[in-house]
């Protein structure tokens, strides 16, 4: 088991994966703490369901259910990840259900390995990806409904881009998030997934879901003006990196098989900049990026 100096370490280093910064330091410790816990919990949910026997899941994710309730019954968690949660969801007065919902996204992934329609995805993608951006404004005290909607469509593009980046990693899970009507219309067998490198037809219905991510990401772009101080900083940080996602996919010509497609560090702090500048930030030119 892992000493929690050694989970910590560990969290980090799966942050830093991420197409977006989870937690920049250019936000005070408290959000960078608040934030991290969100990550922590909603990382080890999707362990659970990706990770562990898949015999035993199920009963994973129920013991993470109970221990949230738990958690808001005014009780003591029992598990790691809850438990880190307590303060965040105290200060910040998060209510359950976007945690619960995360559950159940997980809980889906065990049962539905298909999806026909990029609406039935979408439909996924509010659970697995929608609360975590409603959770986000609450940690920032920005939860309106307005804002919760562009929050939605931030969070579904930037789910769709992800299931474009793991395809492989997917199938080999025994998942196919490409929308099955995309890939029969592009002429893509599901087997086509297992190759060493994308064919057409698998370029093709990516490509086709990486421009309706780049609209939905559009859509939701105007949230970050109806944001004020660290709370518009860290959220066009999760939209330039959604920005600088896409552009990898478009420089590996949507050949996701052949070799990880990862954002680059300089489109990604470009992106930032780009976001923060048009939607009117003062002072954009933010030179202290880099070391964010």
């Amino acid at each position: 088991m892992l000493s929690q100096r050694g989970h910590s370490r560990e969290l980090a280093e799966k942050a830093c994966r991420e197409n977006f910064p989870v937690a920049s330091r250019l936000l005070p410790r408290r959000h960078r703490d608040h934030l991290m816990a969100v990550y922590g919990f909603a990382r080890s949910v999707d362990d659970v369901g990706d990770e562990e026997r898949p015999e035993d899941r199920l009963r994973l994710l129920a013991e993470f259910e109970a221990d949230l309730a738990r958690l808001y019954d005014g009780r003591v968690p029992r598990l790691g990840p809850v438990g880190a949660l307590a303060r965040t969801v105290r200060e910040c007065s998060i209510p359950a259900e976007p945690f619960q919902h995360l559950i159940e996204a997980n809980r889906r992934d065990q049962t539905v390995t298909r999806y026909e329609t990029f609406d039935d995805l979408l439909g996924y993608c509010a659970l697995s990806a929608n609360p975590v951006g409603r959770i986000v404004l609450h940690v920032f005290g920005e939860a309106s409904g307005a804002r919760q909607a562009l929050s939605d469509r931030v969070c579904s593009a930037l789910q769709v881009i992800e299931h474009c980046q793991d395809v492989g990693e997917d199938y080999r899970r025994g998942r196919v998030y490409l929308p099955q009507e995309d890939l029969r219309r592009a002429g893509c067998p599901v087997a086509q997934l297992a190759a060493a490198a994308a064919s057409p037809g698998l370029r093709e219905a990516v490509a086709v879901q990486a421009a309706r991510a780049g609209r939905l990401l559009a859509e939701g772009e105007p949230i970050v003006a109806s944001l004020s101080g660290f709370a518009r900083t860290a959220v066009a940080g999760y939209v330039a990196g959604g920005h600088a996602t896409l552009a990898a996919l478009r420089r590996a010509r949507y050949d996701v098989l052949g070799r990880p497609v990862r954002p680059r560090r300089a489109r990604l702090l470009a992106e930032w900049t780009r976001v923060l500048t048009t939607m009117g930030w003062p002072g954009a030119g933010l030179q202290r990026l880099p070391s964010a």
